[in-house]
C-alpha cells in the first residue's frame, strides 16, 4: 500500500454515473447496485497513522504544588465507523497488553481548597436566603446544607457547614417542641395550610436529628488525628450553643450527653472548660426545673460510671442550680390558705349546692378547659407547684452524690462536697443529722492528727508524704467547712429542740477551732483559694492558667469568719462566757499576725461580739472584775486550760493595733474598745 495517495474519501451511498447525476435513483436500483460498492478499497486506502495534537490548554498547579499540563479531550476520529472496524496501526500490540498512560492522560487534578470553600460559602448564603424569605416554602433546604459537606470533604469546609447549621437551625427552631409524625397523619386528608406546616415541621426535626447525631458522633470521637481536633471542638461549640439557645426543643438529651461525655474527661482542655461555662449558664436559665434535673440525673450517672474520678469543677457546677430558691409569687393561695378562708370564726362555711348542668353546658365548660390549658402552656407559664417538685427531686440527686463521696473519701472532691453541703445544709433532713455530723467529726479529726504528724516529723521522706497528701486534699480547708457545716444543719432548725431530741453536741467543732486560730493565722495563703495564684505559672498552657486562677470557692479567712459567727453570734445558742472570753482573747492576738483585709474583717468580728456580749468580755478590760486562779496560758489548746481569767490575760494587744500601719485597722479597734467602755460607765 502506498502511504503516498491521498485517502479516499468514504461515500455513503453507491457511486451515480455523472449522467445520472440529475436523476432520482429508486430504492429498488441502490440495493442492486451494492455488488459495485467498493468497501474493501476505501478502507485498504485509509491512513494507519495517529494524530497527535498539541497540548492547547495552560498548565495548572496541582494540590501538591506541581505544575501538571493537561488536555482537551479527543475526538474519536473513527465515530463514523462501524463498530467491527479497527482503526488499530501497522504494528498492533497483542491482546491483553496496553499502552502506559502518558502524562496528558492522568485523572483530572481536585479542586483547591479555597475554591470549595468559596464554593460552599456561596452555596450556604443562597440557603440561608431562601429559608429567611420563607422557611416553610423551602424546607428542603435543611437536607440541602448537610449535603454540602460529606466525609471526604476538606475540614474546613466541614467545619464551616456545621457552624452555619447551627446557626440556621438557632433562628428557625420555634418556641415549642415539635412531636414526630406517622406516616398516617401525614396522608390523612387536611387543609393545604396545615399539610404544608407538617412538611416543614417533620424537615426541620428529621433535619435537625440528623445534625445533632453528627455533633455527637464528631464530639465522641477522641481518637483524631491533629488536623480533625478542630472539628471536634467546633462540634462541641455547636451543641453547647444549641444546648443555650433551645433547651426546650427536642433532642435536648443527645445534647446534654456531648457536655457530660466531655465532662468526665480529667484533662483541662478548652473544651472542657467550655462545657463547665454552658452547664453553670444552662442550670442559672433554668426556670423550669426539668431541664436542670435532666442534666443532673445524667450527671450523677457519669460520675457512679466513673467511680467519681473526675475534676472538682464538675461538682462546683451544682452550686448556680436555682434549688427551692424561687418561692410562689405573692398573692398565690395554696390550699392551706383556701382551707382557712373557708373558715370564719371557727366554722365551716357550707358549700354552695351544686346547680344542675345540662350535657350541653357540661360539654362547653370540658372544652373551655382544655382551651385554658392549651393557652398556659402556649404562654409559657411555670407552674410553681410542679417546678417546686421537680427541684426537690434534683435535691435529692445532688444529696445523694454528696453523701456518697463523703463516704468514700475522694481526694479532688472532699472540699466541692463539703462546700456544698454547707450552703444547702439548711435543705437537709432531720433524720440524716446525726449520721452527718458523725461523718463530720471523722474530717475534722483526721485532719488535726495530720496536722500533728506534720509537726512531729523529722524523716524528710515522710515529710514530702504528708505534704503530697496535705496538697491533694487541704486537709486544713476540709475541717473549716466540716466545722461550718455542722454549725449550719442548725441554724435554720430550733437548735435547743433539735439538739436534746437527737443527742447533738457541737462542742467538738467549736473546741477545733479553737486549737486551729494559731496555725490559721500563720497560714501565707490564707486570703487565696486553693485553686488560686499569685502569678500564673509560665510552664503552664493557657487553659490550666485560667482555671487556676478563677476563684470560684471561699478562702480560709471567709470561712473562718464564718465559724466563728456560727460559735459567737448564734442568737438561739449563745455561747458561754468563758468561751466568748477565749475566744476574744485569742482573735486579738492573731490579729497581730493576719494581713491587713483579714486582721480587719476580725476585728469586724469582734466588734460585733463586744456589742452584743459587752457584759461577758469586760472582764478583759478591768482586772477588779476577774475571779480566775493561776497564770493565764497562751499556748493551751483547750478553752479550759488557757485560764482566760487568771493574771495576765487582758487586752494589751490592743495598744500594739492601735499603732498598726493600716489606719482602718487603728479606726476598727478604737471602735471595739469604745463599746466595752461606754458599757462600763
Amino acid at each position: 500500500m502506498a502511504h503516498g495517495r491521498p485517502a479516499k474519501r468514504r461515500r455513503l451511498t453507491p457511486p451515480i454515473d455523472d449522467s445520472k447525476a440529475s436523476e432520482t435513483v429508486k430504492a429498488s436500483d441502490l440495493f442492486a447496485r451494492a455488488a459495485d460498492w467498493d468497501l474493501e478499497q476505501e478502507y485498504e486506502q485509509r491512513s494507519r497513522q495517529k494524530k497527535t495534537k498539541e497540548p492547547t490548554r495552560l498548565p495548572i498547579k496541582n494540590a501538591q504544588g506541581n505544575l501538571q499540563q493537561t488536555q482537551a479531550p479527543q475526538q474519536n476520529e473513527d465515530e463514523d465507523s462501524d463498530s467491527f472496524l479497527g482503526s488499530g496501526t501497522d504494528d498492533d500490540e497483542p491482546a491483553g497488553q496496553s499502552t502506559p498512560p502518558t502524562d496528558h492522560e492522568q485523572a483530572q487534578p481536585q479542586i483547591p481548597v479555597k475554591q470549595q470553600l468559596l464554593s460552599a460559602k456561596e452555596e450556604i448564603a443562597r440557603l440561608a436566603t431562601l429559608m429567611n424569605e420563607d422557611s416553610e416554602e423551602h424546607a428542603s433546604s435543611f437536607k440541602k446544607l448537610a449535603a454540602l459537606s460529606t466525609s471526604e470533604s476538606p475540614v474546613a469546609v466541614q467545619k464551616l457547614v456545621l457552624a452555619a447549621q447551627a446557626a440556621v437551625y438557632k433562628d428557625n427552631i420555634p418556641g415549642y417542641r415539635i412531636r414526630s409524625y406517622k406516616d398516617e397523619e401525614m396522608g390523612s386528608k387536611i387543609s393545604k395550610d396545615v399539610r404544608k406546616t407538617r412538611q416543614y415541621e417533620h424537615a426541620l426535626v428529621t433535619g435537625y436529628q440528623s445534625y445533632v447525631k453528627q455533633l455527637s458522633s464528631l464530639a465522641k470521637n477522641k481518637k483524631v488525628s491533629a488536623e480533625h481536633a478542630s472539628l471536634r471542638s467546633v462540634a462541641i461549640n455547636c451543641s453547647c450553643t444549641l444546648l443555650l439557645s433551645v433547651p426546650h426543643f427536642n433532642f435536648r438529651t443527645e445534647l446534654l450527653n456531648v457536655l457530660v461525655h466531655e465532662l468526665a474527661t480529667r484533662e483541662q482542655t478548652t473544651d472542657f472548660h467550655k462545657c463547665i461555662t454552658t452547664l453553670e449558664q444552662f442550670f442559672t436559665n433554668d426556670e423550669d426545673g426539668a431541664p436542670s434535673l435532666e442534666a443532673v440525673s445524667l450527671l450523677t450517672k457519669m460520675l457512679k460510671a466513673k467511680d467519681y474520678r473526675v475534676r472538682e469543677e464538675v461538682l462546683n457546677t451544682f452550686f448556680h442550680l436555682r434549688l427551692l430558691s424561687e418561692l410562689a409569687p405573692p398573692g398565690t393561695t395554696t390550699n392551706s390558705e383556701s382551707n382557712d378562708i373557708s373558715k370564719i370564726h371557727g366554722r365551716k362555711v357550707k358549700k354552695e349546692k351544686s346547680q344542675h348542668v345540662t350535657k350541653k353546658n357540661r360539654k362547653l365548660l370540658k372544652e373551655r378547659k382544655a382551651v385554658e390549658k392549651d393557652m398556659a402552656e402556649a404562654s409559657a407559664l411555670v407552674n410553681h407547684e410542679e417546678r417546686d417538685k421537680l427541684q426537690s427531686e434534683t435535691l435529692k440527686l445532688v444529696f445523694v452524690t454528696y453523701f456518697r463521696v463523703l463516704k468514700a473519701r475522694v481526694p479532688g472532691l472532699m472540699g466541692a462536697v463539703l462546700e456544698g453541703l454547707a450552703r444547702y445544709a439548711h435543705l437537709i433532713n432531720q433524720d440524716l443529722f446525726g449520721d452527718l455530723l458523725e461523718a463530720l467529726r471523722e474530717i475534722v479529726g483526721q485532719a488535726g492528727e495530720a496536722s500533728r504528724d506534720e509537726l512531729d516529723l523529722e524523716d524528710g521522706e515522710n515529710d514530702e508524704i504528708v505534704r503530697d497528701e496535705k496538697t491533694a486534699r487541704n486537709l486544713t480547708r476540709e475541717s473549716l467547712l466540716a466545722t461550718q457545716t455542722a454549725f449550719t444543719l442548725l441554724s435554720g432548725q430550733d437548735a435547743s429542740k433539735a439538739a436534746s431530741s437527737m443527742n447533738l453536741d457541737l462542742s467538738f467543732f467549736t473546741a477545733n477551732t479553737y486549737r486551729s486560730l494559731y496555725p490559721l493565722s500563720l497560714d501565707a495563703d490564707i486570703e487565696f483559694g486553693p485553686k488560686s495564684l499569685r502569678l500564673p505559672d509560665p510552664h503552664a498552657s493557657r487553659s490550666e492558667n485560667a482555671a487556676r486562677m478563677k476563684v470560684n470557692i471561699s478562702t480560709p479567712i471567709l470561712l473562718l469568719t464564718r465559724v466563728l459567727a456560727s460559735i459567737l453570734l448564734t442568737p438561739s445558742s449563745p455561747p458561754p462566757t468563758l468561751t466568748a472570753l477565749a475566744f476574744f482573747k485569742r482573735l486579738l492576738s492573731i490579729s497581730l499576725q493576719l494581713p491587713e483585709k483579714s486582721s480587719l474583717a476580725v476585728l469586724s468580728l469582734l466588734g460585733k461580739v463586744a456589742d452584743k456580749h459587752a457584759r461577758k468580755i469586760e472582764a478583759l478590760w478591768y482586772s477588779d472584775e476577774r475571779k480566775g486562779d493561776g497564770v493565764f496560758k497562751a499556748a493551751s489548746e483547750s478553752i479550759e486550760g488557757t485560764n482566760v481569767l487568771s493574771v495576765g490575760s487582758g487586752v494589751w494587744e490592743m495598744e500594739i493595733l492601735k499603732m498598726h500601719f493600716c489606719p482602718s485597722v487603728r479606726q476598727a479597734v478604737g471602735k471595739v474598745e469604745a463599746v466595752v467602755r461606754d458599757l462600763h460607765r
